[in-house]
């Protein structure tokens, strides 16, 4: 298979995508204001997805490049308040030109700001998630920046690369594509050595592969991300179940032009079950009773009808170990309720769950896409 139809079927195959759009393609480098007609090819494509029943997050730089043009002044070198003050200003004119972007689509657009910590921190990484999730399901497009107005050094990503992957990871996305000013790995940096040949499928990041890489594009007026970086998001991605690809997206998101497509090294779900078995500590136990043991085997998600005891102190969103009615280990998951709640609906059937909590939540305790067998 050649390149544009890995990349093409990539696209074809995924059902959630992130797009990382590097500032240097949303900035125009001569007047530093939005590339409006890149801009709206780029919206174009991604309209198209979204008509095709697909679901798109948008990872975008530009607000610190947008706030220094409008504030008129200079960032390099002037310290991190300095970025951060372009970064506020700019933001909103981020924002305005997606939005005026995807309007004639009938698109809403979202703004989600993170930092290190969002996608670090358990709780706030497993809220983050909901919350985008909600969004995808309602066809929003929400659009993702590094929330560099507050974020300090210790807690910054530095690059939308990382937060793309982390992005793509968080939400389990099939898709993460990386566009620049680059159309993919060489075996050499291309603009120093003629000889360099373009690497179209990376089967696994292999230290010889990671070790083509070159550094930030020196030609690229705004941009801070490199070969480098973008191979650091790639594997995290491939760790997480999601393939990437790394394109030019001077030429738009075309699907059959020259890119790098990187192979994942499980299924997103694989890895979100992996995650949930193997790499958190539970908080809490809930015994279930017979037929729930039965129903989870199945491949069903806990109800609260099911729930025989809840012993912990755990919150929302907290591990926790299921044992059946003998005590036996029968599966662990992310529970939906906090252990006061969980002890107040156990063994209630969805009619009397409003009256028992006083609002209104849902009969699962734990869904059966945050639960994985023992």
């Amino acid at each position: 298979m050649n390149a544009p139809d890995r990349s093409a079927q990539a696209v074809a195959g995924a059902r959630r995508i992130v797009v990382k759009i590097g500032s240097s393609l949303l900035v125009d480098a001569a007047t530093g204001a939005v590339d409006q007609a890149r801009l709206e090819a780029l919206t174009a494509t991604i309209a198209g997805w979204l008509g095709a029943g697909k679901q798109v997050l948008v990872v975008s730089s530009g607000a610190v490049a947008l706030g220094a043009w409008r504030l008129g002044t200079a960032t390099a070198g002037q310290g991190l308040e300095r970025k951060q003050a372009a970064a506020a200003v700019g933001q909103s004119l981020l924002m305005a030109a997606w939005g005026q972007a995807f309007a004639p689509y009938d698109r809403v657009t979202a703004q989600i700001l993170l930092t290190l910590d969002d996608t670090e921190t358990r709780r706030r990484w497993l809220n983050a998630r909901a919350t985008v999730a909600t969004l995808l399901d309602l066809g929003v497009v929400p659009i993702v920046n590094e929330n560099d107005t507050v974020a300090t050094d210790e807690i910054r990503y530095g690059d939308n690369d990382r937060l793309a992957a982390r992005v793509a990871q968080m939400i389990g996305a099939d898709l993460l594509i990386l566009l620049s000013d680059v159309d993919g790995l060489y075996t050499a940096d291309p603009r120093r050595d003629p000889t360099a040949t373009h690497i179209s499928h990376v089967a696994a990041l292999t230290p010889a592969i990671e070790a083509m890489a070159t550094g930030a594009n020196a030609q690229a007026a705004v941009g801070t991300g490199g070969m480098t970086t973008k191979l650091m998001a790639a594997r995290i991605a491939a760790e997480a179940g999601c393939v990437t690809l790394i394109a030019d997206g001077r030429a738009g998101l075309n699907e059959g032009g020259r890119s790098t497509l990187i192979a994942a090294a499980t299924t997103a779900r694989a890895a979100w079950k992996q995650w949930i078995g193997g790499s958190l500590a539970t908080r809490g136990t809930l015994v279930v009773d017979a037929g729930c043991a039965q129903a989870l085997a199945a491949g069903k998600s806990l109800l609260a009808v099911g729930l025989v005891s809840v012993s912990g102190d755990f919150g929302k969103g907290d591990a926790v170990q299921v044992l059946d009615p003998d005590g036996q280990p029968v599966a662990r998951g992310l529970v939906r309720y906090d252990a006061a709640d969980a002890g107040r609906i156990a063994g209630v059937a969805s009619a009397g769950l409003k009256a028992a909590l006083g609002y209104e939540a849902g009969p699962v305790v734990i869904h059966a896409d945050d639960l994985t067998l023992r």
